[in-house]
């Protein structure tokens, strides 16, 4: 994506957001346009499909806090659309009729905001990818879209790991060219006009800039036989299926990023990347929190008092905790190292939390044992409750 692309398309418009907007704004916006707009949903629809592409190239800018900040630098110093040309001809900001380089100290006296450069220099390096001095910098096939997906994994499989086969439905390398989009038995052969740059520069007045090839839309090569299949763009739609190795204790909502697994670049550049949205099932016995795995274990009011011992699950086998006598309804247990395997290896803890369970029919023998158990017991300590009763009554 070129400097211009930057200046010229308005990424918040496309998402739907305010330019306030927060990095979570941003991905809901864009994950909500993302699934109304997919290819998968939109059969036959190419206005989805741009729109999804769209939608895809403002997440990838926005989404980045680096580039979504040179990315409103570039906005607020040029605006959308600050180069036109006007009447008579000429590429003056917004059309008016003044020599911009009075406003940097003149054509060849360069700024001090600007590290001494001049504007001529300033504007070659915005347009010509950094290079300052109007020297343009080669372009060469464009890197493809980033490309996001969603997988639901099993409670056990995302604390233990697991690599699982993801079949996706998304643009690919073409494999009749292999991304060059030329026709078999032939190739691209190199842009006369760029020269294979990418880029062409043009002189205005007293500054000059540089802008995406015409002629071969900023690849450097042209095809003059394209591939039958493709079309000439080196990538097709098609469906893929690659295993993907998801770590042990991986997180619901954690976002997996896999390096060149994305859209593929314009004939033959690198591909994007692609970042896989990770939603867990949950389990009914057991919850998470951070490393720990956690439990709830019922226990009778006699095992409370009298104390026992427990045979309770955990994710590979079952472990026996020593209930202590006179436990109280809530106290957590720990198993050690029973919980989520870090990267480190170390482990986290089964947290076991008991609950006890007051019945709520008693037979008769039940009754009049606990009657004569009650009689035997030493009543609660609520004196200080008492005495509050007391005061206010």
């Amino acid at each position: 994506m070129s400097s211009k692309d930057w200046i010229e398309k308005d990424f918040y418009a496309v998402l739907g957001v305010d330019k306030a907007a927060s990095a979570d704004d941003v991905k809901k916006a864009y994950r909500k346009v993302a699934r109304e707009s997919h290819p998968d949903h939109n059969p036959g629809d190419p206005k989805a499909e741009e729109r999804f592409k769209a939608a895809s190239e403002a997440y990838n800018v926005l989404s980045d806090s680096g580039r979504r900040r040179e990315y409103d630098e570039m906005r607020s110093l040029f605006g959308s659309g600050a180069f036109r040309r006007n009447a008579r001809g000429g590429g003056q900001p917004g059309g008016m009729p003044f020599d911009v380089s009075d406003m940097f100290g003149g054509a060849g006296g360069g700024d001090r905001r600007f590290g001494g450069a001049g504007f001529q220099d300033l504007f070659s390096s915005i347009f010509s990818g950094g290079q300052a001095g109007g020297q343009a910098a080669p372009r060469g096939p464009a890197r493809g879209r980033d490309v996001e997906t969603e997988v639901a994994l099993d409670f056990g499989d995302a604390v233990r790991g697991v690599t699982l086969p993801l079949t996706l439905r998304a643009p690919g390398v073409c494999d009749t060219c292999h991304g060059n989009g030329a026709k078999p038995g032939t190739q691209p052969r190199t842009c006369p006009v760029c020269h294979g740059a990418g880029v062409t520069t043009r002189d205005q007045g007293s500054f000059s800039f540089s802008e995406p090839c015409r002629n071969c839309q900023g690849v450097g090569t042209v095809v003059e036989e394209k591939c039958p299949e493709c079309h000439g763009s080196g990538g097709v739609t098609k469906t893929r299926t690659m295993n993907v190795r998801f770590p042990a204790g991986v997180a619901d909502g954690q976002r997996i990023r896999l390096a060149g697994r994305g859209e593929p670049g314009e004939r033959g550049g690198p591909a994007g990347d692609l970042f896989v949205h990770v939603k867990v099932r949950p389990d009914e016995l057991f919850g998470r929190t951070g490393d720990d795995l956690t439990l709830s274990v019922p226990v009778t009011f006699a095992e409370a008092v009298l104390g026992t011992d427990l045979r309770v699950p955990t994710l590979d086998g079952a472990v026996t905790l020593r209930v202590p006598p006179g436990t109280p309804s809530g106290r957590v247990l720990r198993a050690r190292g029973k919980g989520v395997v870090r990267r480190d290896g170390q482990a986290g803890d089964l947290l076991v939390t008991l609950d006890v369970v007051v019945p709520a029919r008693l037979s008769d023998e039940a009754r009049t044992a606990l009657e004569s158990f009650a009689e035997q017991t030493p009543p609660a300590a609520r004196e200080h409750l008492d005495a509050r009763v007391r005061r206010v009554s």
